[in-house]
């Protein structure tokens, strides 16, 4: 059975069970507490919280899923991937144990024909209910293993819903290992489908990965994952996952730039998959918005393609390996999932880039580690430090593995106990940071829940009114739930209905004023969303005081907000024309929408030339000129899909969306507030374009009173300008330019003039200078030079006492500070004689010290009062030197 036809018999069997197939989420997750996607639950956890209620009690998906803890064993078991589709089941409240059991039994069985003495059954170890429901289905009891918290006990991995579970596994028979069942082997006998009964929430584990359950959640539901790349290696009867339809085209792609076959040696075997199975993984990532980078989900990315192209080399494949794996992806999936396709040209680009940086990369640390090797050697010790091998990794992104592997080679071993403590106190500071922002996040959330779970959530009225009449239902202060919050005091507090926008899509959220029928003001300085659609309001208490059940009137800055319409829709208007003008993998990745400012980020691999930029703002400028009608409408998901419309990366959108269409030329989906027509952004002002990371772009720009206030600044600055140059402004810059040019020359001419003089004055000096034994010396205190130019005067004078042995020392007091300078003729450096030598002592008298090689030396300090005395000690030096 090909791995489409295992998709559509799973959504069939569920839909067909009245689930609503929801779309898979992107890999970049809206809950802040994650990284990536890690399991198909992730977009309903406010669900299982009981935080939305949900459309539906019962869901079915395919989602996308990155985890990168099991990273050491991609190739070295048959089973483990970084990336993998997680077909699952969801129940909301709605059914349980029973018949989460009875649905995996039934589509294994019969919907797979999956034999049914080779299903073993794990359970939790105190889960005598899913024992007995197991039993009761057929499953015979020798085939039920009870484990503990490790196995069969799952969360997301940090705080959140959590339960037992029940794990279906598969014999694939003795070649694959031991009898015994998957306690015993779990490479022979392979999870396939974990259920996962959701009662529980969870907090905050200690290092040994304990956690406390912190109690029920508001009703038991249903999470389960199929694996489809295991499913798949059953059903096609292959060895691995890398050996199914999902990714044999991508391992024969690699196989075919290695020229050789698969699977080759032990370790052959294991660089093969690493390469295949990191290749899907990058595409998907790319794909979904992960750039590259030193931190996040960014340094994930970057590791599985560092760890692919190392495999790659030690399968001997010099050329370059990501760009054509990741197409075979691209070619084999993307009708799977559109877009890859629609990413092709980003994916391309990025694997390219990075490739070749890290090929520069492993050429300079491997630098670095054979000098480290020659010098280990030479010490004749027979380890490599680990500080050196941590430096490689954490600095060049050079692996471990490869720095073992080297040091091996030349018969040394490394520290790698040293090389793992200091990689445990760098993840030890990366994560203390981490968990303060976490902890409060979690804190805030607790408090938004207990409020949230009695409240129904804010009728939004934005769209239409700026004005509205409210009621206050809700009150935070100090991080509590209050029922009164006095004048002075910041607080937060939840509106039956709000014309404020929460902060969403890159808008910043609304301010404004909420003032109360007994005269209570309050200033509302953001609002935003606490949990996902209940909306939070910020404030102080300006005057009197706020109740619980006060009644008043909230009013949006309505400038404000007008500013933040012109703005959202001078985004969408860039996007499209970034797109046009750069190429459609140019796709936003993030931006700010401020009044009259937006910053706005983008996928792209160089600067954007002054002339692009000058494009870009023309056609921007010409979009809002034409007066495009500005259009909001709603469909569901795919119907929208269908008709064009850009999602953006890591928003996350339910089945039923709003659509913003600009003319012809911009539909994206939008939650965000805009005007009624085009021209109403009015002008649109560039700033700056520039990097902000790698293949990461970022755009600033101004529009409508923003973009006139600048202007206004750039006028007066150049009619001052040119009052200066008493031209007028449009002359201002050829007058510019000409005296620019004159200055120029000018300074050329008294350059030259200088520098005769100080030829001259050497000369004289030259001439002054006195015989001792071994040579002549020149010393001179001068009052009218700096230090750059005491320095060439030094060297002026020595030089043109070149015929024998010769010392020049020369002082002055400058700005309020000390300098000497010294020279040396050529024939007493050639006795090894350094110029710094004759002011090391010197420089000390003065508070300073000397620097300098060769034949000319300087030193300075802040004692000018020892300057005298500096000179005569550098004299005495010099007539040491050349008695010797």
């Amino acid at each position: 059975m090909r791995s489409t036809q295992i998709r559509s018999t799973f959504l069939d069997f569920f839909t067909s069970r009245d689930h609503r197939e929801v779309p898979s989420s992107p890999l970049i997750p809206s809950d802040p507490t994650l990284l990536l996607a890690n399991a198909g639950m992730n977009q309903f956890k406010p669900y299982f919280l009981g935080e939305v209620t949900p459309e539906y009690p019962r869901a079915t998906t395919i989602q996308k899923c990155a985890r990168t803890s099991d990273i050491d064993n991609v190739g070295r078991t048959n089973r483990h991937a970084t990336f993998f589709e997680m077909m699952g089941n969801f129940s909301f409240g709605d059914y349980f144990k029973t018949d989460a059991i009875a649905y995996a039994w039934e589509l294994l069985t019969q919907g797979y024909n999956l034999e049914k003495d080779r299903l073993w059954i794990t359970v939790y170890e105190d889960d005598d209910e899913a024992e007995q429901l197991w039993r009761k289905i057929g499953v015979p009891a020798e085939r039920i293993q009870r484990l503990g918290m490790e196995d069969n006990y799952w969360s997301m991995g940090v705080p959140g819903p959590c339960g037992p579970c029940s794990e279906v596994n598969y014999d694939r028979g003795p070649a694959f290992g031991r009898e015994g069942g998957p306690a015993i082997d779990g490479e022979r006998y392979v999870e396939i489908w974990n259920l996962v009964f959701m009662q529980y929430q969870r907090g905050e584990g200690d290092k040994k990965g304990n956690f406390p359950i912190l109690g029920e959640l508001a009703q038991q539901s249903i999470d389960t994952g199929l694996g489809l790349d295991r499913l798949a290696a059953i059903l096609q009867d292959v060895e691995n996952v890398c050996t199914t339809d999902l990714l044999r085209p991508t391992l024969n792609t690699v196989r075919e730039l290695a020229g050789r076959d698969y699977p080759g040696s032990d370790e052959e075997k294991v660089s093969f998959q690493v390469v295949t199975e990191h290749a899907r993984s990058i595409a998907y990532l790319i794909a979904d918005g992960v750039l590259p980078s030193k931190d996040g989900r960014g340094y994930v990315l970057r590791r599985l393609m560092r760890r692919a192209i190392r495999h790659a080399r030690l399968l001997g494949i010099d050329q370059p390996v990501l760009a054509p794996a990741t197409a075979s992806v691209i070619a084999n999936l993307g009708d799977v999932w559109p877009e890859l396709t629609d990413q092709a040209n980003l994916i391309e680009q990025v694997v390219t880039a990075e490739e070749e940086s890290f090929t520069r990369t492993l050429a300079q640390g491997t630098r670095l580690l054979n000098a480290t090797i020659t010098r280990t050697r030479e010490s004749r010790s027979g380890s490599l430090p680990g500080e050196t091998a941590f430096e490689l990794a954490d600095t060049y992104g050079f692996p471990l593995e490869l720095t073992v592997e080297a040091a091996h080679d030349a018969g040394l071993t490394v520290d790698e106990d040293r090389f793992a403590t200091l990689l445990d106190e760098q993840r030890k500071r990366a994560k203390t940071g981490g968990k303060a922002k976490t902890a409060d996040a979690l804190r805030r959330q607790d408090t938004y829940r207990e409020l949230s779970a009695h409240l129904p959530r804010t009728d939004f009225l934005g769209y239409e009114h700026l004005t509205a009449e409210v009621t206050v239902l809700g009150l935070i202060s100090g991080g509590a739930v209050t029922t009164s919050a006095p004048e002075g005091s910041d607080i937060e507090f939840v509106l039956d209905r709000s014309p404020f926008y929460a902060e969403a899509g890159g808008q910043v959220g609304d301010t404004g004023t909420l003032r109360t029928e007994d005269g209570t003001l309050l200033r509302i300085t953001d609002t935003r969303y606490g949990l996902e659609g209940f909306r939070v309001h910020s404030a102080r208490v300006l005057e009197g005081e706020l109740r619980t059940g006060a009644r008043g009137e909230a009013a949006v800055d309505a400038d404000r907000r007008k500013g933040l319409m012109r703005s959202h829709s001078a985004t969408h208007i860039l996007h499209a024309v970034v797109r046009a003008t750069l190429g459609n993998h140019a796709r936003q990745q993030g931006s700010l929408v401020e009044s009259d400012r937006l910053r706005f980020d983008f996928a792209h691999f160089s600067a954007v030339t002054p002339d692009q930029l000058a494009q870009i703002e023309a056609a921007v400028n010409g979009h809002v000129l034409d007066d495009p009608a500005v259009r909001a409408w709603h469909a569901d998901r795919a119907e929208a899909e269908a008709a064009g419309a850009i999602a953006l990366f890591g928003e996350k959108y339910g089945d039923t969306v709003r659509i913003v269409d600009i003319g012809d030329f911009s539909r994206e989906l939008c939650g965000g507030t805009h005007v009624a027509h085009g021209s109403q952004v009015g002008a649109f002002r560039l700033l700056s374009e520039g990097s902000i990371g790698s293949n990461l772009r970022r755009i600033e720009a101004l529009t409508g009173h923003g973009t006139l206030r600048n202007q206004d600044t750039e006028r007066r600055l150049l009619d001052e300008v040119s009052a200066l140059l008493g031209t007028r402004p449009k002359d201002a810059p050829e007058t510019l330019r000409k005296r620019l040019d004159a200055l120029s020359a000018a300074q050329q001419e008294l350059a030259r003039l200088r520098e005769t003089e100080l030829r001259s004055r050497a000369q004289q000096l030259a001439a002054s200078a006195r015989k001792v034994a071994g040579g002549q010396i020149v010393t001179q205190k001068v009052t009218d030079l700096g230090p750059d130019e005491l320095r060439t005067l030094a060297a002026h004078t020595a030089d043109l006492l070149n015929g024998g042995h010769a010392v020049v020392v020369f002082a002055t007091g400058h700005t309020g500070k000390a300098h000497l300078a010294a020279a040396v003729t050529r024939s007493l450096h050639d006795t090894g004689i350094q110029a710094s030598q004759i002011l090391t002592a010197a420089a000390r008298s003065v508070g300073g010290g000397a620097g300098g090689k060769g034949t000319v030396a300087s030193a300075g300090g802040r004692r000018t009062e020892a300057l005298d005395q500096a000179l005569a000690i550098a004299t005495e030096d010099a007539a040491r030197v050349l008695e010797r």
